[in-house]
């Protein structure tokens, strides 16, 4: 029926033709040669960099580059290759850090990481971007070369204009940096916690993702461990909401994921008060719709530590304050046994040995399941290099009376201690 003429009716057609957005030569040339010149390339990737893996691949081989990644470009490149550091930022990876403390030449691909702070210091490192979005270039550093354009054809165009580092020295190092740093990660996913290491419920997943899932992550501690201690391999896709940083988009995420690819396993990870912001109803969604999929499995993992656990380090470190529990605390509740009750699957797991065996039943569930790790939350979320006034502040919470003190001091300490004595 054709709407009437009227104010307030909408009159669209149908279609879209994208177009093809490339730079000039001459722009590319311009980049090719600040890239060229730098012995200490770090690139930095983000989700405009989706397709465009090979291309990534290809001109970091050529400079000998290390490649760091915003959160919402985690699933761009696998993670066990030796020269990719990780994600960046306060829940970014030392590798990370020291990749763009040090470098001398910064290439960003498809990427608006907004703290500059993580950035190489202003001055110290010459900048190449490429987006497709030219409000988006030179926001965040002074880059010498702006290119306006689709990732992968971008980097397809530049290739040509490109000369092959032969020194490697700079590679070895990342690499190097890299390969510690797991090793950094599984020691501090081992340490004891009361009554579970949130990194070891990460860890032991990590090596059990199955081919091609779909990971969506909340907002919280549960996006730290996300970033971290997962092992993305190629053919998986993961996303959270990277730019609001909104809560309970997790399951809701892991829902339309589930209706797109239904032949696809998808895994939902969100902390307790994610869960109780909203999240806990869509687990009736769920129950609502899960007969239809053609494989059964979306997984959602609750960390139940009690506590509106980000928000409550934030304070410590960035503002001095101790825990306050009039806003912080949640109510206990039981995820998996609601999850039963509407004849989901779920496990409660509240010792570490049990972790492994508990993914295991989830992964070979012939429905949706809910696995619901009681957790410690005085481990703390670390950024990759402390400065004097995070630390400042941090023992001016403690020093204000922080009820969980002792607890916070001593998993602290062990995080500490975790980062040095693999490599002595």
């Amino acid at each position: 029926m054709t709407p009437p003429r009227e104010h307030g009716t909408v009159h669209s057609g149908l279609g879209v033709s994208i177009p093809r957005v490339l730079p000039y030569e001459a722009d590319l040339q311009r980049a090719a040669n600040i890239l060229n010149a730098g012995s200490r390339v770090a690139m930095l990737v983000g989700a405009g960099a989706h397709g465009a893996t090979d291309e990534v691949l290809e001109v970091a081989d050529l400079l000998g580059a290390g490649i760091a990644k915003a959160l919402l470009g985690k699933a761009v490149l696998p993670d066990d290759l030796p020269f990719v550091t990780g994600p960046i930022g306060l829940l970014g990876s030392y590798p990370s850090w020291e990749l763009m403390t040090e470098c001398d030449t910064l290439l960003v691909v498809g990427s608006s990481f907004p703290y500059s702070e993580f950035l190489p210091p202003e001055g110290k490192a010459r900048g190449v971007q490429i987006d497709i979005n030219g409000q988006m270039l030179g926001l965040r550093y002074p880059m010498e070369v702006n290119l306006v354009g689709d990732s992968a054809e971008t980097l397809q165009n530049l290739i040509p204009y490109l000369e092959r580092q032969s020194d490697r020295s700079w590679r070895k190092r990342i690499e190097a940096s890299v390969a510690d740093w797991w090793t950094v990660l599984e020691t501090r996913a081992m340490n004891d916690a009361h009554p579970i290491n949130p990194q070891r419920v990460f860890w032991e997943l990590s090596k059990r993702l199955p081919e091609d899932c779909i990971l969506s992550c909340d907002s919280g501690t549960v996006a730290v461990w996300y970033a971290r201690d997962l092992k993305i391999r190629r053919g998986m896709m993961a996303s959270l909401s990277g730019t609001l940083a909104s809560m309970g988009s997790a399951v809701p995420y892991a829902i339309a994921a589930k209706f797109a690819w239904p032949e696809r396993v998808a895994i939902a990870l969100a902390g307790d008060g994610a869960m109780q912001m909203g999240s806990l109803t869509e687990l009736i969604t769920i129950s609502r719709y899960w007969r239809d999929w053609l494989d059964p499995r979306l997984i959602v993992l609750v960390l139940n530590n009690g506590d509106l656990n980000m928000v409550t380090w934030e304070q410590r470190v960035l503002s001095g304050d101790p825990q306050f529990a009039q806003s912080q605390l949640l109510p206990d509740f039981h995820y998996a046994d609601f999850a039963r009750s509407i004849g989901l699957a779920g496990v409660r797991v509240e010792h570490p040995e049990d972790l492994g065996s508990a993914w295991d039943s989830a992964f070979a569930s012939d429905r949706p399941f809910v696995l619901e790790a009681v957790t410690d939350p005085d481990v703390p979320p670390l950024p990759p290099h402390l400065t004097w006034e995070q630390t400042k502040s941090f023992m001016s919470a403690m020093l204000a009376g922080d009820a969980r003190r002792l607890g916070v001091l001593k998993q602290t300490a062990k995080e500490i201690v975790g980062h040095y004595l693999p490599k002595t």
